[in-house]
């Protein structure tokens, strides 16, 4: 098992870095098609995703469950717990966009009234109900009917045809620059019944993520605070905007779960340890929360000897999994040792060996072997 672990860890590693570096370019996609860039972008990210043929196939249309996890994805707020669900007699939890679909209807980015009981996942979304997904994602200034009418008038033949539903909704889209129309030399049409395509979907997306990052909606917002507490500080930690770093070199406590010993543990023994508190920055932004998990092995097992040597017992982290079920490369390192009084120092590494021990609970300092960025958000861990 130790042997199987090992490996999983080299592999897991090897998995984490070779997918952060990945970039996804579409046979599909010409380098000049209108939403290229959009499309390169989101994808990179994972926002949206191609198909098993390596194709992004632009023109397809996007269901409803598959706009509103692309739209979840592009917020950040796919790791957001939804206490009090939304029920639909067309889906059910077990239903693989279920999730998303909540968070959405939580964020009041779709709008619904107590007397619909369809969700209707598999339909094709609308170019009207993409765009008034984006606006609803936001905080807007209050415009008119005759407003809306007037801005839309001027640039879209087919303003007029418009339901009043969307009016609004196109209008504040047209002011923020938002709408979404493929370049023509005619005047645009908004198309607003037509059902959006996959390019659409991602300029859309991208549209609505870079005005939330300066007007979301109120529930946005909230979420998109970086969330602070009380816990262990870490000095040289810094803060850019939503994003910590924790610098490599820092020293991290862990709580081991089990017992180790130089007397009775063995090199590449495996163990599990939690975060005793939350690690913060000096500002107390939260960057790991209490009861992360963290996961390596013993790297350096020396048994006390007498007239020999004092223990050593070297501990290699890996992985840490996050309060956000994220599993991720955490490398740190960290060494057992006990403080002793000058006399006690030379007694033991002279006469009698030191023996070395940890106990389940106890702390144990980890040095940091490589930068870690964290959002402050939601807590996610930037896989680089």
């Amino acid at each position: 098992m130790k042997r199987l672990f090992k490996i999983f860890l080299s592999a897991a590693l090897f998995t984490f870095s070779l997918g952060s570096a990945m970039a996804f370019d579409f046979p599909d996609v010409a380098k000049d098609h209108w939403a290229a860039s959009q499309i390169q972008l989101l994808s990179d990210q994972g926002v949206i995703v191609g198909y098993p043929d390596g194709t992004f196939k632009p023109d397809e249309n996007v269901t409803r469950a598959e706009f509103a996890s692309m739209a979840i994805k592009a917020l950040g707020q796919e790791h957001t717990k939804v206490a009090q669900p939304v029920n639909f007699t067309d889906i059910t939890n077990d239903y693989w966009a279920y999730d998303a679909i909540q968070k959405a209807l939580y964020f009041e980015l779709i709008s619904y009234s107590n007397t619909d009981t369809n969700f209707r996942p598999d339909d094709s979304v609308s170019r009207e109900e993409a765009m008034t997904v984006a606006v609803n994602a936001l905080t807007t200034e209050q415009i008119s009917p005759a407003k809306a009418r007037e801005v839309l008038a001027n640039k879209y033949a087919d303003s007029d045809t418009i339901s009043e539903d969307f009016l609004i909704a196109a209008g504040k889209s047209e002011i923020l620059g938002m709408i979404v129309v493929e370049p023509s030399g005619e005047k645009a049409l908004l198309e607003a019944d037509r059902p959006a395509t996959r390019a659409e979907v991602a300029a859309i997306l991208f549209n609505m993520r870079e005005q939330a990052k300066l007007n979301p909606n109120a529930k946005l917002a909230e979420a998109m605070r970086k969330k602070t507490g009380e816990g262990y500080v870490i000095e040289n930690a810094t803060v850019q905007g939503s994003i910590g770093t924790i610098p490599a070199g820092a020293v991290i406590p862990i709580k081991l779960t089990q017992y180790v010993s130089t007397q009775s543990s063995k090199d590449g023994d495996v163990y599990v340890a939690v975060a005793p508190q939350n690690y913060i920055t000096n500002d107390k932004f939260i960057l790991i929360y209490e009861k992360a998990n963290f996961k390596g092995q013993l790297l350096d097992v020396r048994s006390g000897k007498w007239f020999v040597r004092n223990g050593v017992l070297v501990l290699e982290n890996s992985l840490i999994t996050t309060n956000n079920d994220q599993t991720t490369s955490f490398p740190a390192t960290g060494e057992l040792y006990k403080n002793r009084n000058w006399f006690m120092k030379f007694v033991r590494a002279t006469l009698k060996g030191e023996k070395l021990e940890a106990a389940p609970t106890d702390i144990v300092y980890m040095r940091l072997l490589k930068p870690i960025k964290v959002d402050l958000t939601n807590g996610w861990i930037y896989e680089e």
